[in-house]
Formats: C-alpha cells, sequence, structure tokens
C-alpha cells in the first residue's frame, strides 16, 4: 500500500537520467529534488490548487454533515408512517452516479451563470446519501433512554440531534470525513466540466494544467507536483486515522 508512495518521494528527488535507468534504486545517486521542486512551484501555482482543494472539501463536507446528520437521526430515532420505505429509497440513491445528474445540473448552473465558481463544484455533493447510511447506522445504537429523557426534559428534536446525539458521534463524523475529503479532493470529473479558470482549479484539475506538452516528460518534476498535493490529504488521514478506525468498527456509544 505505501508502495506508490515511496516511489512517488523516490522520483521527485531523482535526475532524468535515473528515472529512466533500467537499474531499480530507491535513493538517486545524484540528488535533485531542490531542481524539481523548485520547477513543479514555479510552473504552477500548486499551493493555490491545494487551497482551492481544501475550501472545496471543507465546504462539501460541512454541508454534508448539516444535512446528513439529521436525516439520519430522523430515520433511526423518529417513528413516522414509511421510514423503512424511505430508508430503502436512501439506499437506492447509492446507486447512482454523479454521471447522472451531472447534464441537467450543468444546464441549470450555466443558466443561472454558476459556473466557474466554487459552489459549481460543490453543489452536486451536498447531500450525501453514504453519510445518511452511515449515521444511521451509528445512531441505532445511541440508548433511547437518554433521548427520552432528553425529551422529559423539554428539549426539542434539533437540540437532541446537535447537543445530545451528534457529539457522541465523532468517530464516525470523522471515518466519514475522511472519504468525503479524499473523494473530493481526487475528483477530476465535475470540476473538468464546470471549471474553465486555473485559479479556481482543485488538486486533479490542477496536475492537468502542470502536465502539459512542456512538463508531460518531465516525471521528476511531474512526481514533485502530485507530491506537494497529495501531502496535505495523507497528513489530515494521519490526523484522523484513530478517529477514523473507530467509526468504521462502530463501537458504539461509551
Amino acid at each position: 500500500m505505501l508502495a506508490p508512495f515511496i516511489w512517488m518521494l523516490v522520483t521527485s528527488i531523482k535526475p532524468p537520467a535515473e528515472i529512466f535507468s533500467a537499474e531499480i534504486a530507491l535513493w538517486p545517486k545524484q540528488f535533485y529534488g531542490v531542481e524539481n521542486y523548485r520547477f513543479a512551484m514555479e510552473k504552477a501555482p500548486l499551493l493555490r490548487f491545494a487551497l482551492n482543494g481544501v475550501i472545496l472539501c471543507a465546504g462539501i463536507l460541512v454541508v454534508q454533515l448539516l444535512v446528513a446528520i439529521p436525516c439520519a437521526y430522523a430515520l433511526a430515532k423518529l417513528d413516522f408512517p414509511g421510514r423503512n420505505l424511505l430508508f430503502v429509497l436512501v439506499l437506492l440513491g447509492l446507486c447512482i452516479p454523479v454521471q447522472v445528474p451531472a447534464m441537467p445540473l450543468y444546464i441549470g448552473l450555466a443558466q443561472l451563470g454558476l459556473l466557474n465558481t466554487y459552489f459549481s463544484m460543490m453543489v452536486p455533493f451536498f447531500l450525501s446519501v453514504f453519510a445518511i447510511f452511515l449515521f444511521r447506522q451509528f445512531f441505532r445504537s445511541f440508548p433511547d433512554d437518554i433521548i427520552n429523557a432528553a425529551r422529559l426534559d423539554g428539549m426539542s428534536e434539533f437540540e437532541i440531534v446537535w447537543r445530545i446525539v451528534t457529539p457522541s458521534a465523532w468517530p464516525a463524523i470523522a471515518a466519514f470525513a475522511v472519504f468525503s475529503t479524499v473523494a473530493h479532493w481526487n475528483d477530476l470529473y465535475w470540476p473538468l466540466i464546470v471549471i474553465s479558470d486555473a485559479k479556481l482549479a482543485p488538486p486533479p484539475l490542477g496536475m492537468m494544467f502542470f502536465a502539459d506538452a512542456e512538463t508531460g516528460s518531465n516525471y521528476g518534476a511531474l512526481t514533485a507536483a502530485a507530491t506537494i498535493l497529495t501531502a496535505p490529504l495523507v497528513l489530515a488521514f494521519l490526523i484522523a486515522r484513530r478517529r477514523f478506525i473507530d467509526g468504521i468498527t462502530m463501537t458504539g456509544v461509551k
């Protein structure tokens, strides 16, 4: 699993002659990292691409949580007619890829004049069916006695969701945050459709702008740029890995 990352790092500090050499070596004979990283930073605004990725992922994640958590709580803890049918429809939503509504979404954004904006990259992903499913499964293990006691104390369902249930769901939130961030940080399909301004390009689209005819054969610079754009994602996962594992294993409420 670590081999691609190791190979990317090693290639980013090798001179061109050693990259295309038939001899396989993890450490270069001539350290060429300064030249590769300098060329990558001068050729394209990589830090701007990374910042765009942070804005995009953070904006999508915040709205996804604001929408998915109340929906999941309602499906897990509220008794209303058609709840099971609604949950089945939610599961069916997992089968619909983003390519299916891409055309009507693009036409709508174009008519509203919202292409080439952060909002145009975010809006198709504000509703996450997977988040609703994940949080619903987590909330089912939350004790009903605590919720009933909060109702007796006069708390509204809205207060119960955000003040009592959500704080216990941090493992599930961290797990979903990793999934969401990785998916949208690496997404190329939708930004490629709605973005033409390089200043708004997220990391994958930025790499396309970087890997033009001039740098297409400069694999040292390409892997250096890939390392710069991958580093924030790796750091985010390392920071959240403990919560991520807790959320996936669904250990329940302590």
